[in-house]
């Protein structure tokens, strides 16, 4: 059996600014936040034992995060089912944050959100 998936990190250009919204939209404190010297990273625990990270590095190479170019395409956040991605979708829109449409597929339904660096991330539930 393949190994699960311990951790994302994300590198983001302004750090406050990313804690502040992963930190609401998550619902949680940060586990970390530790200057390692090369890097400076925060870090959420997921419920599910995931590990989220958000990176800042002393000397960032400007661009912006497109997922046609090579590397990550997004991030997807597993729901259980249709109602829990109904739930996500009122949560965003309570808290204020921007998001597409939920878009039903024979593979499941998906919605998408970008985070302060335009990084795609995906609220994602298998088919009923």
């Amino acid at each position: 059996m393949f190994p699960s998936i311990t951790h994302v990190a994300l590198t983001v250009s302004d750090l406050p600014v990313s804690v502040a919204w992963y930190r609401r939209l998550l619902g949680a404190d940060p586990v970390l936040d530790e200057d390692t010297g090369p890097f400076h990273h925060v870090v959420f625990a997921l419920d599910n034992g995931t590990l989220l990270g958000l990176h800042a590095f002393p000397d960032p190479k400007p661009g912006q995060f497109d997922e046609r170019s090579p590397g990550l395409d997004h991030v997807a956040f597993g729901c259980a089912d249709r109602a829990e991605l109904d739930k996500w979708r009122q949560h965003l829109d309570d808290l204020g944050i921007s998001r597409g449409e939920i878009v039903d597929a024979h593979y499941g339904s998906g919605m998408a959100v970008r985070d302060p660096d335009g990084i795609a991330l995906e609220f994602f539930a298998p088919p009923a």
